[in-house]
């Protein structure tokens, strides 16, 4: 018996809109909660009695999980399901704040970054949820909102945080309260309406069912129960009944290793697909624009005499554009007739441009001008990339191709302040000079490369898939 799991919501054309809102909630409140707390690590750490050195490492730790954990934790929402893992990672992210709210040592604040490096991949999981239940020409007006929705909460996030850190015990009020976040945001994916009734992949009926539903791109093994969209009240009355008949035939054990076994080969998929171009283009990109900011308000400083106070003032701003851009994705993808291709093309070579204008800008007029457009045009290259990534391998696996990206730009977190700490030996505009050239092989690259896509930008092959 060769059956497909295919976790869907219940979806009608109303209940299908409140869903997707529900999801820009959910990362909206995601990033609200993390933005309290991130301004407060350093700050709290050190207040531990931690060195420079001791803090530099603690806060690298995090990094390093999420770089290798990705992938895999996105691979796995594809075999498991959506709903599943993203409770999983919404609860175990709650546990890991929480933890963080009781630390008073060095070792409980590592310890409570762990499940947050492991886990924290609510938003990854929630973009492969949305791909899931929109069509591609949809698609990047859905994840421009959901960027948006999310953008405005790290905007709010910090002012919350730094009102909260004036009171006594300020970082652990924080803490506490993102964990609450978390918690509610797990109350939310909880009560949408997540219908399961088995139907074999072999059965042309089912698989036209299927086919006309939204899969939540999961695809399990033979003995796994599969899911799809029917009446409400069927659904959920016959999923319970069968899905419980199923799972008493397959041991822990075996779960564990069928799971295992495929999120395995999802990842061998990516690995050997013909993406190395997209992933690379989204590596250069990262790394060059992490270097735009790696030090911009040092460099303001010494090149401008700018006060930090109005440093902050241009960097609220250009945040607050970018989290406003995400509404222009869709409306800018219609006036390209979706060709992603030539979008990101366009992007890439302007974000290249304004990073050499910020860095040769003789006044601050200009370093005005170039942040009003740099946060537009990355906004839109962001959607751009991860769009032509799931073109290119395929809704079936979303979440690892999603994960994957989140891997590549980790790797650029880890590289960006290494190129920026040498660059800036040289001159406060190193490391913006370094993002040109790394922008301008992104541009070289996409040149060579784009002609072996098709208009829409998918590579002319197979898409991935089991």
């Amino acid at each position: 018996m060769n059956n497909q799991r295919c976790s869907t919501l219940f979806l009608k054309a109303r209940g299908r809109t409140r869903t997707i809102q529900c999801i820009y909630v959910v990362g909206f409140m995601d990033l609200f909660g993390v933005s309290m707390i991130i301004p407060l690590l350093s700050h709290h750490v050190k207040a531990l009695g931690a060195s420079p050195t001791v803090a530099g490492i603690v806060g690298s730790t995090y990094g390093i999980l999420q770089l290798f954990s990705s992938t895999v934790v996105g691979s796995w929402s594809d075999v498991v399901g959506r709903r599943y893992s993203l409770l999983t990672c919404l609860l175990l992210s709650a546990l890991g704040y929480s933890l963080l709210g009781m630390s008073t040592s060095i070792a409980l604040f590592v310890l409570a970054r762990i499940p947050v490096g492991l886990f924290k991949h609510s938003l990854s999981i929630c973009r492969a949820l949305l791909s899931d239940l929109v069509s591609e020409s949809e698609r990047p007006l859905v994840m421009g909102h959901f960027n948006a929705a999310s953008s405005v909460g790290f905007i709010l996030g910090p002012v919350v945080g730094g009102y909260l850190t004036e009171h006594e015990g300020g970082f652990y009020t924080s803490s506490f309260a993102c964990a609450a976040i978390f918690l509610i945001n797990a109350g939310l994916v909880s009560m949408l309406p997540w219908s399961e009734t088995p139907a074999s992949r072999n059965d042309p009926n089912s698989s036209n069912h299927c086919s006309k539903s939204v899969h939540n791109g999961s695809q399990a093994n033979n003995h796994l129960p599969v899911l799809t969209a029917n009446t409400e009240a069927d659904s959920r009355a016959d999923g319970k009944l069968h899905a419980a008949f199923r799972w008493r035939d397959v041991s822990l054990s075996q779960l564990v290793w069928r799971q295992l076994s495929s999120v395995g080969s999802k990842i061998h998929m990516v690995a050997l697909s013909d993406m190395w171009d997209l992933f690379l283009v989204r590596l250069l990109m990262a790394v060059a624009i992490m270097l735009y900011y790696s030090n911009f308000s040092l460099a303001m400083e010494e090149r401008f005499s700018l006060k930090p106070k109005v440093t902050g003032y241009l960097i609220s701003y250009s945040s607050t554009l970018g989290a406003l851009a995400g509404f222009l994705v869709g409306p800018v993808t219609q006036l390209y007739g979706n060709n992603m291709s030539a979008l990101l093309f366009h992007s890439t070579v302007l974000t290249s441009s304004l990073i050499f204008l910020y860095a040769t800008a003789p006044s601050v007029w200009q370093v005005l001008l170039t942040s009003t457009f740099f946060a537009i045009s990355t906004t839109i290259g962001r959607t751009c990339v991860t769009d032509l990534e799931l073109q290119r391998g395929g809704v079936q696996a979303s979440g690892t191709l999603i994960g994957a990206g989140q891997s590549v730009t980790a790797v650029g977190r880890v590289l960006a302040p290494l190129l920026s700490g040498l660059t800036q030996e040289f001159s406060p505009c190193g490391p913006p000079s370094l993002g040109v050239v790394l922008a301008l092989a992104a541009v070289g690259l996409l040149l060579i490369r784009i002609p072996k896509w098709d208009g829409r930008g998918t590579k002319k092959a197979v898409k991935l898939r089991n």
